[in-house]
Order: structure tokens, then sequence, then C-alpha cells
């Protein structure tokens, strides 16, 4: 008895079935479609995976900057026969370049960012001050709280430093020295991972031991004798210390 022919729909379906059962057996080519589809997703858990570790880095070094600035200056001082140590500019301008250096490499802490260094103290009518502020960096970023000079009671809004309801006030005779870091983030693999981030850090020190204060030339504490200094105005927005 000779077999039945198919014809139309039967031949086709039978010739699909031989195919999806050839394909089964082939397991090569089932894993080989499995990968091509999973591929985009693997890609971008792998890039989002390197780009948020990056970010965790560069926010990690940030802050150390702010921290290791803010207690360099507080500790900086040239010692003075019969009279108390002296905090110079180039004091505050070697503080700063280590900051430059530290966040060297593929940072760049002060091509992308800004750095502000206040000193807070009381005034005379035991009001919280900024006596002094120091800039350095191409960002376009001053600080949140207040330009040298700031005083509460006459300043809007100015009653000390710090984020939150409990700000950063010094004690009578002292100085804080505060520093604030903002940084541009550049993703590594692109915006569209997870967008562009600025990071901010703050960090705070008491003055170490005595200080001279409110002398200077202008009695806000800071000198500038031989090796002298140029200023690291916060009116002015570079990375150069000359």
């Amino acid at each position: 008895m000779s077999a039945r022919r198919l014809h139309g729909p039967d031949r086709v379906a039978r010739t699909g079935r031989r195919s999806l059962r050839a394909l089964a057996r082939n397991k090569d080519a089932v894993m080989l479609v499995e990968f091509a589809y999973s591929l985009p997703v693997l890609m971008l858990l792998a890039f989002g995976s390197i780009e948020l570790a990056n970010l965790a880095i560069a926010n990690m070094r940030v802050s150390q900057i702010a921290m290791t600035v803010a207690d360099n200056l507080s500790r900086a001082k040239q010692s003075v026969p019969l009279t108390l140590p002296q905090l110079r500019e180039v004091d505050i301008n070697d503080a700063l370049l280590g900051a430059k250096i530290q966040g060297g490499g593929n940072l760049n802490i002060l091509d992308k960012g800004r750095i502000v260094v206040s000193s807070l103290q009381q005034d005379g009518a035991s009001k919280q001050k900024i006596f002094w502020q120091r800039c350095k960096g191409m960002l376009n970023k001053n600080s949140n709280y207040g330009a040298e000079g700031a005083t509460e009671g006459t300043t809007p809004g100015f009653t000390g430093m710090g984020a939150g309801a409990n700000k950063v006030k010094a004690a009578p005779n002292s100085a804080i020295i505060f520093t604030e870091v903002t940084y541009e983030y550049e993703p590594l693999v692109g915006e569209w991972a997870l967008g562009r981030f600025t990071i901010r850090r703050e960090a705070a020190f008491y003055v170490r031991d005595d200080r001279d204060l409110t002398g200077g030339p202008d009695s806000n504490g800071i000198y500038n004798f031989s090796p002298y200094a140029t200023k690291s105005a916060c009116n002015v927005y570079n990375t150069s210390f000359t």
C-alpha cells in the first residue's frame, strides 16, 4: 500500500513540525538564540554596575578631600616669637593645592568642581560670622551659607553653617574651618545610564591650639608676608596658584 501523499496545509504543518524537532535537537542553536536575547540586558547590568561603583568611589574621594582641606587648615600655623601663631595666605593655598593633587587623575577636582573654605567665628557681639573665605576651582558654585563677612542677625538667613536645623557654631575665642566641595560627576559610559550627578560634601574642624584669629592686614586672622601668595579669592574661577 503506497504512502498517502500530503497536500496543502498538511504538508506545511508536517514540515513545520520537523523543523521544530530539528531545532529542539540542536541545543547549540537554542543557546545562541537565548544568548542573543539576553545580551542587551547583561550589558546594561554590567555597565550599570561599573557606573555605580565609579560613582561610589567619586563620592568617597570628594568627601575625603573636604575633610582633608578642613583638617589641614585647622592645624596650619606659622609660629611667631612672643605672639600667637599666625595663618598665612600661603598656608591656605598649600591646602588647596594639596586638594588638587589628591583629586588628580580622572577626578580633576578643580577643573570639574569648586572648593570653598570658610572660617566661622564669633564677632565682638558674640554673633556667628564668616571672618574669611577662600575658593578655588572652575565650577560656578559659591558657599551655600554666605560670603565672607556674613554675620548672624545682619545677613538674612545666616545663623551658622551646615545643613539641617542644627547649624555648626563657633565657640568664643575659637574658629571652625568649614569646607564645602561641589563636584560635577561625569558618567563613564554616558549620561544614558544614570544621568549627570552633582556631588556635594562638607567638613568642619575646630582650629587646633591657639591662633591669631583677628590679626593681619584685614583683621581677619590671615597674614601675607614672605613668602607672598596670591589670595584665592571667591570671585575668581581658576585652578592655578600663581
